[in-house]
């Protein structure tokens, strides 16, 4: 998800003004709806929505004009392919509380990426771990339940704020365990908001000791996304596009 699509339009489709185009990506259990900016009177751009796994969709381009009925003027197939961020979701997914991997993760804390790149991995990996099938029973702090809060061990929560990850820390925090592992101390003596503290992130740091935090609008320099039970709706600030996804 959230990489532009560029649609050319026929000279038969170069229509005025009026006439609003939008693309509608069906899947096996999920569906998007997009709006379109034009470019010029031949091509529109858009967002492709972030998706829920790996598949061929089906693409309408539809054309809407007020008074007039909705016009689906071309088909199409699109396919959705695992990239970087996926892999990268998955395993931190699967490495929820496996100590000898969250260690290894450890080892990108010493290259400290610029925040330019800080921020597009952090945008890219929160929105695959949303799109990510977790299991019913996934937990932040791993499987073993059995584990108290006293026993010292490494956190996906100290993973992503080691990193200042905020998108990531967010998302992580309303999953099963994620208040939990705010309280737990690595091997250091490190809790995740003493991590927050430590390195100046502040943001992060209001973020993980408010007891109702939200996601704030500011936060999120490319797009901002609204939840509402079975629908999100997504803002792309950059194109000014936006998307809604529904289940099928």
């Amino acid at each position: 998800g959230d990489s532009v699509i560029t649609v050319q339009l026929t000279e038969e489709d170069k229509v005025e003004d009026d006439v609003v185009f939008y693309l509608v990506f069906t899947g096996s259990t999920v569906q998007h709806c997009t709006s379109t900016r034009k470019i010029n009177p031949g091509s529109l751009e858009t967002i492709s929505p972030g998706h829920d796994c790996c598949e061929t969709v089906k693409v309408a381009l539809c054309a809407s004009r007020e008074g007039h009925p909705v016009l689906v003027v071309a088909e199409e197939s699109f396919q959705f392919v695992q990239d970087e961020a996926y892999d990268a979701a998955q395993f931190l997914a699967t490495c929820a509380g496996n100590q000898q991997a969250l260690n290894f993760t450890r080892f990108l804390d010493r290259s400290r990426p610029p925040a330019a790149d800080v921020d597009f991995l952090d945008e890219k990996v929160a929105l695959a771990f949303r799109h990510l099938k977790l299991p019913a029973e996934w937990n932040v702090l791993g499987v073993d339940q059995s584990l108290t809060e006293n026993i010292p061990r490494e956190t996906l929560m100290h993973f992503a704020v080691r990193l200042g990850l905020l998108r990531l820390t967010w998302f992580l925090l309303q999953q099963p365990g994620g208040r939990g592992a705010l309280s737990i101390h690595n091997n250091e003596g490190a809790t995740p908001v003493s991590l927050a503290l430590e390195r100046g992130y502040q943001k992060l740091h209001q973020l993980l000791t408010e007891e109702e935090a939200r996601e704030p609008d500011s936060w999120s320099t490319l797009s901002h996304t609204v939840h509402s039970g079975d629908y999100s709706v997504k803002h792309h600030r950059g194109l000014d596009v936006y998307m809604l996804t529904a289940e099928a």
